[in-house]
């Protein structure tokens, strides 16, 4: 009789935004998981609630360097992903794409584990192509400030086409439009926590360029169960595909909705666009919607309240003692 075995998984940026709440959905849903993190931008506030349970493990580790596990399933999150954080060490940046990406390619060609690339919308740059399908290549400045992020997945994804060419690996890659939720840094300059900090402390929010500029808003549970659909989905399936919120908003619009979700009185303030800044960008995401059964659930009004009092909560100081509240643990 063979005997049942939890399914071991690790993930890698664990204790980051996105890592967190995927480490999460893994324990909740019967995985054994291996939070791994080098804490770069990872923070264990955000995983103190799940380290009392059993079928948790945390690692202090970078993936730049090789590692030794035995799992079932990697999801590789690993890599600053806000413009001020992957900026501050752009050759750091690079190398935690490119060599992050070999060293848990080569973890997963040992084990045979399947093996998931956090990629991003980044991929496309300033796109010509409005909304972006996966088979759009791309307009990527590959000599400019934002380049060690944009080319370091694109080397990831070339990386992990060739491991499955050469040497059928089972791999799954995601390319992730904006989004937004609890856990995010405050101080990470993306535009959604920036206006709600912003906002909270009753500073101007910082509009670049005219705010104009469009994005499309993910809230972070529908990201992670595109995710896990993703990883579950037939080996067939390898990607890229698109995982984001198709409907679009102008920078501007977003400011104005901050304001009135917060009762903010805050003006705005304009400044000069960043170079390479993208002017448009929307998934096209028929292809999730097809070969997933996914779209996007959260409304931004109700993604962006959460998200708000999630931030009141922090700048408070609430957070924090709600997440080493030992009554909060789950054995």
């Amino acid at each position: 009789m063979q005997l049942f075995r939890m399914k071991r998984v690790v993930v890698t940026g664990g204790a980051g935004f996105l890592g967190s709440h995927l480490c999460k959905r893994l324990l909740d849903s019967g995985c054994q998981v291996i939070c791994v993190d080098n804490f770069f931008t990872g923070d264990k506030g955000h995983i103190a609630a799940l380290m009392g349970n059993h079928y948790f493990e945390l690692l202090r580790h970078d993936v730049t360097f090789p590692l030794y596990l035995e799992v079932d399933e990697i999801y590789n999150l690993a890599c600053p992903a806000s413009p001020i954080h992957y900026q501050f060490d752009p050759v750091q940046t690079t190398k935690t794409s490119v060599h992050g990406a070999i060293n848990m390619l080569g973890l997963a060609k040992r084990t045979k584990a399947k093996i998931f690339q956090a990629s991003t919308s980044e991929v496309y740059g300033d796109p010509d192509v409005h909304p972006q399908p996966e088979t759009y290549w791309g307009n990527v400045n590959p000599i400019g400030l934002r380049s060690c992020y944009d080319e370091g997945k694109r080397c990831a994804e070339t990386l992990f086409f060739d491991y499955h060419r050469q040497h059928n690996l089972r791999i799954k890659v995601a390319r992730i439009f904006n989004t937004y939720g609890p856990h995010m840094h405050p101080n990470d300059g993306r535009v959604v926590s920036n206006f709600i900090v912003q906002a909270l402390l009753g500073e101007p929010l910082t509009v670049y360029g005219d705010g104009s500029q469009t994005r499309a808003f993910c809230y972070v549970d529908d990201l992670i169960e595109g995710f896990v659909r993703l990883m579950d989905s037939p080996d067939e399936l390898t990607g890229p595909v698109n995982l984001g919120n198709p409907g679009e908003f102008t920078i501007l619009e977003l400011a104005e909705k901050v304001r009135e979700m917060t009762a903010s009185r805050a003006e705005i303030a304009f400044k000069p666009l960043p170079q390479d800044d993208p002017k448009q960008r929307r998934p096209d995401i028929r292809q999730a919607r097809e070969k997933l059964g996914w779209q996007p659930k959260v409304a931004l009004a109700e993604g962006l309240e959460k998200t708000i009092a999630y931030f009141d909560d922090l700048l408070s100081g609430r957070y924090y003692q709600q997440a080493v509240d030992p009554a909060d643990e789950k054995a």
